[in-house]
C-alpha cells in the first residue's frame, strides 16, 4: 500500500499546503516546487481530474470539498477534465530541475501534459 509523504509538516499544514498547491497546479497549469510536494501534488491533482471526467453533480461536490475555490473546479469542469477524456491517467508530469541554491533542495516543474 502507498503511503503519504509527511513532508516535515503537521498533518492539518500538510493538507493545507497540498490543497493550494493543487489548487495552483489547476489554475496556473504549471507550478515549481520541491520534487518530494511534486509528487505529492501528483496524486491529488491526478483524483481531482478523473473526477472531473465524471462530470456530475456527485463528483462536483466531491472536488469542492477538497478545492475551495470555486473558479478553479469550474474550469476544472469546463476546460481541464475534457481535454483528458481519452485518457486513462498521466495526466501531470514532473520535470527536475536541479538543486535550489539557497537549501539544496531538489526543485522540480509539476505540469498538466
Amino acid at each position: 500500500m502507498a503511503t503519504l509523504r509527511k513532508l516535515g509538516r503537521p498533518s492539518a499544514h500538510r493538507k493545507a499546503m497540498l490543497r493550494n498547491l493543487v489548487t495552483s497546479l489547476l489554475r496556473e497549469e504549471r507550478i515549481i516546487t520541491t520534487v518530494s510536494r511534486a509528487k505529492e501534488t501528483q496524486r491529488m491533482a491526478e483524483k481531482m481530474i478523473t473526477l472531473g471526467k465524471r462530470n456530475n453533480l456527485h463528483a462536483r461536490r466531491q472536488v469542492l470539498a477538497y478545492i475551495y475555490d470555486e473558479d478553479v473546479v469550474t474550469k476544472l469542469f469546463t476546460e481541464i477534465a475534457p481535454k483528458y477524456e481519452e485518457r486513462n491517467g498521466g495526466y501531470t508530469r514532473v520535470i527536475k530541475l536541479g538543486s535550489r541554491r539557497g537549501d539544496g533542495a531538489e526543485k522540480a516543474i509539476l505540469e498538466l501534459v
